[in-house]
């Protein structure tokens, strides 16, 4: 396996990791009280734009013909960083 090949599967693993968590807090979303629906409801519809973003930076990753993807590699790890980041402050936040 090549570099990049590597370095995309690793990226796609946390990135199911993200969507599990974003999924767990969906779910305790449709139990919270009104109140609490709202704030749970606008903070997963922040991590599911950071996840979008991070979904078409891996996307651009991919694109990239020979070693040209290394030139994509510090933008996919802010957008990586980012929604790590947000999916760790929602969880403590609403666990």
């Amino acid at each position: 396996m090549d570099e990049k090949s590597a370095y995309r599967q690793k990226l796609e693993a946390r990135l199911d990791q993200w969507r599990a968590e974003i999924d767990k807090l969906q779910a305790k979303a449709a139990e919270a009280s009104a109140d609490a629906r709202i704030e749970y409801d606008k903070q997963i519809d922040e991590l599911q734009e950071k996840q979008q973003d991070a979904q078409a930076k891996l996307e651009e990753l991919n694109d990239a013909s020979g070693d040209a993807w290394k030139d994509f590699k510090a933008g996919v790890e802010k957008a990586w960083d980012d929604l790590g980041n947000a999916v760790k402050k929602a969880t403590e936040r609403f666990s």
